[in-house]
């Protein structure tokens, strides 16, 4: 045994502390300023000066459909129920650990009756004996001199609340994804509605192109890539039909229940935030107010907590059993004078030789406890990746939009010119076509960027921190 285990068995033993080393929280491995550049805006705060994390996510979400939909996913969602129920099981263990620190009373009523044969009685004649006793008692009550039984204790109750912690995440991160789901929803929707009014238009393309193919005012290759143009347009509107009903799909597994249509997203895809920006606030506080940085960091707390439990094996263990009460031949004397009974048995247990095992199992707690540490740094590495990673997007979706958009506005001024030239004979099918597919593409990507600018909003909240209340 060594000098230091000594030193603390003997301060054990004067103040009854316990044997787990004092925790420290470990400091964050990131820097202390969001990444700056070209991909970064300012800093902003909001109006009444809040952090994400203390915005409930009502107060978040503007958008009336939205919210119900989310109320619906809280009530009904399997994840998240299943976190629910695990804090039940958590706090029922921290319960029973608990209790072993208090000595645990039972009473006790009693009756034996015994015949004796006739060849083993003095007398030649068989007869009963019966005896009767009522008490209370106490088994095998550790005095917990070492700290054993107290470390137990806040090791179950530090993973109690690292459950608790896992909850709020868990709520978080559905808040996040139902709002996601249902703006790819109606983003979906409005790819839909342009693939079927562009079929719509290059079906009238094809229809004219016939026209002026039997007329012959026009080659059959111009009716050809009309007609490429008809099916690759009904493709695409047969794709995002598929995908409007995996969207729905998506959002009923999240909701845990039918999404009622009236529910469900009918216009372009819109903000669906009360904010117009969220303030990022310091890495150090935002950091570190995360549900899942701080289930971590219970889980630490847990491992620390159980180093102490592994050096209490080194030194004695003390239990107590007790009992007191009453007994008597005959019921009728259980409690008359002269029938007290009592029995006192205390046990030490002194570890003498365990072939390693102690030492053993005190590395194992120490390397738990180092690897908690690795894993509670990965926690702040990734959640600061997160938040910058959606603060490099908040800083260009601005200009993203707003340049998908002028591109949508030249690319429709282009495909009309082109059009009206090819319905007067002066250019071929040909251009028009590569013009209107040009125009095509840019409509998609500007619904992508819309769909992108809103979803950074949900994801700025959620990686800051917000909606778990």
């Amino acid at each position: 045994m060594n000098k230091s285990l000594i030193s603390l068995a003997a301060l054990a033993l004067i103040t009854g502390c316990s044997l787990a080393p004092i925790y420290e929280r470990p400091a964050a491995p990131v820097t202390q300023a969001w990444p700056q550049g070209d991909a970064y805006k300012p800093g902003s705060q909001s109006a009444d000066g809040k952090e994400a994390a203390d915005i409930a996510w009502r107060d978040f979400i503007a958008d009336a459909k939205l919210r119900q939909v989310i109320e619906l996913s809280l009530a009904n969602n399997r994840d998240l129920r299943v976190s629910i129920l695990n804090i039940e099981r958590a706090r029922g263990l921290y319960g029973v650990t608990r209790a072993d620190r208090l000595p645990q009373v039972n009473a006790s009523v009693g009756q034996t009756a015994q015949r004796i044969p006739d060849n083993l009685s003095a007398t030649g004649e068989g007869y009963i004996t019966r005896s009767y006793s009522a008490g209370l008692g106490i088994s095998a009550f550790e005095l917990d001199f070492f700290g054993r039984v107290k470390n137990l204790s806040e090791a179950a109750l530090q993973q109690y609340l690292a459950t608790e912690e896992a909850r709020r995440s868990q709520q978080i991160s559905l808040v996040s994804e139902v709002a996601n789901a249902w703006l790819t929803l109606a983003a979906d929707q409005e790819r839909l509605r342009l693939a079927q009014d562009t079929l719509k238009s290059q079906q009238i393309s094809y229809e004219l192109s016939k026209r002026r193919f039997d007329a012959g005012a026009t080659s059959g290759l111009d009716v050809y890539e009309a007609q490429t143009a008809v099916e690759a347009a009904r493709s695409e509107m047969a794709i995002y039909t598929a995908q409007v009903a995996a969207d729905q799909n998506a959002l009923t597994l999240l909701a845990g229940a039918p999404v009622a249509p009236e529910l469900l997203p009918q216009d372009a895809v819109q903000p669906v935030t009360q904010l117009a920006d969220l303030p990022e606030g310091v890495p150090s506080t935002v950091l570190q107010r995360r549900p899942d940085v701080l289930s971590a960091e219970r889980s630490l707390q847990a491992a620390n907590a159980n180093i102490g439990v592994a050096r209490a094996a080194f030194f004695p263990s003390i239990s107590l059993t007790a009992s007191a009460g009453s007994a008597s031949n005959q019921l009728s004397g259980l409690f008359k004078g002269g029938s007290g009974t009592w029995s006192f048995i205390p046990q030490v247990n002194l570890p003498i030789f365990t072939a390693g095992a102690n030492q053993a199992n005190l590395a194992v707690a120490r390397a738990d406890r180092d690897i908690a540490v690795a894993q509670y740094e990965k926690s702040i590495q990734s959640a600061f990746r997160e938040v910058a990673d959606a603060l490099a997007q908040r800083g260009t979706l601005d200009e993203r939009v707003a340049s998908q958009a002028a591109l949508v506005e030249a690319s429709d001024k282009s495909y009309r010119i082109r059009e009206a030239r090819y319905q007067k004979g002066a250019d071929t099918y040909l251009n028009a076509l590569v013009s209107q597919r040009n125009l095509y593409a840019a409509q998609q990507n500007l619904i992508s960027a819309r769909l992108a600018k809103a979803s950074n909003q949900v994801t700025l909240y959620k990686v800051l921190g917000g909606g778990w209340q």
